[in-house]
């Protein structure tokens, strides 16, 4: 009996905006490392989740949303998105299975058809909100569209999933891994994310700050991490970490909505945040959040480079 060979690579999840990446990424890898929210394009960093298994690892590397750029910022989001894919060992494009295969989809599948030499598997997300009719009638769908854009052999694979609760995830896995280099581990046992800690706490803060906000805000929100750093004078049994952090908006009228009636919003976002990020750290912090307005930061050449992007 051959031994079986250890496999390791990058894959990257793509897909229109809120297709279920963030979600399955943190399904995948088993804890949250990409931020995930009922608004679109709230991915801004691809951030990548480490998959550890005996047999291989894969890392997976979310993008923001692929979509016809409206603003500077999109653009140069989709332009990461680009530089992502040309870098990988495979692609899961992701499709939402209660909603039906779109514009944005094609739009998306004909990117991707460009990048021959990938193997490209199709992921139909959110299989828990549709029936079995449903389900097969989009996977008939989906596969049909692979067929359309790439000729007969279409996609590598289809697979129905819903990272909610746990279906096929790790089907998934093991497409995707089927699909990868024999390698031995790229990063250490344990590690779930290459992303530096002030990212993560940035995009913490900032999914606290978009729960449950109006539609005009996910896309002038930008996060800040200004300084992570221990308390002074507190016993090494009993440390504090001082997290300060500015959230920058475009107008007055959208840091009104942050901070809410008398700071009531702000404080929910604090004390929401504050925990997530606590269970990022392993330690007791002090957030400290302050809400700025960088007048429509997302066309400005030099605002853009100032808040990271």
């Amino acid at each position: 009996m051959t031994e079986q060979k250890h496999r390791a690579g990058f894959v990257s999840l793509v897909g229109r905006p809120n297709a279920g990446k963030s979600t399955l990424t943190n399904a995948l890898v088993g804890q949250k490392v990409a931020i995930t929210s009922a608004k679109p394009q709230t991915t801004r960093h691809t951030i990548r989740g480490i998959v550890h298994r005996p047999d291989a690892q894969l890392i997976l590397v979310d993008t923001p949303g692929l979509h016809r750029p409206r603003t500077l910022l999109g653009q140069r989001l989709n332009d990461l998105v680009a530089d992502t894919l040309s870098e990988v060992d495979a692609i899961g494009f992701c499709l939402p299975a209660n909603e039906p295969v779109g514009p944005g989809d094609r739009f998306i599948a004909n990117q991707l058809a460009a990048l021959r030499g990938r193997p490209v598997v199709a992921v139909v997300t959110k299989a828990d909100l549709v029936d079995r009719a449903a389900l097969a009638k989009q996977l008939m769908a989906v596969t049909a569209l692979g067929t359309e854009v790439l000729g007969e052999g279409g996609w590598a694979d289809v697979v129905p999933v819903s990272a909610a609760d746990g279906f096929q995830v790790d089907t998934v896995s093991d497409v995707l891994v089927s699909h990868m280099p024999e390698s031995p581990p790229l990063y250490p046992d344990g590690e779930l994310t290459d992303e530096p800690e002030a990212v993560m706490v940035a995009e913490l803060v900032r999914e606290a700050a978009l729960e449950g906000v109006r539609d005009e805000l996910p896309h002038s929100l930008a996060v800040v991490v200004e300084e992570i750093v221990p308390r002074e004078g507190r016993p090494e049994d009993n440390p504090l970490l001082d997290v300060r952090v500015n959230l920058y908006v475009e107008r007055p009228s959208q840091k009104a909505i942050i901070i809410g009636r008398g700071g009531s919003r702000l404080r929910e976002v604090g004390s929401n945040a504050r925990r997530s990020i606590e269970a990022l750290l392993g330690t007791r912090i002090y957030l400290d959040l302050h809400v700025k307005v960088a007048k429509d930061w997302q066309r400005d050449p030099k605002q853009l480079v100032k808040l990271g992007f």
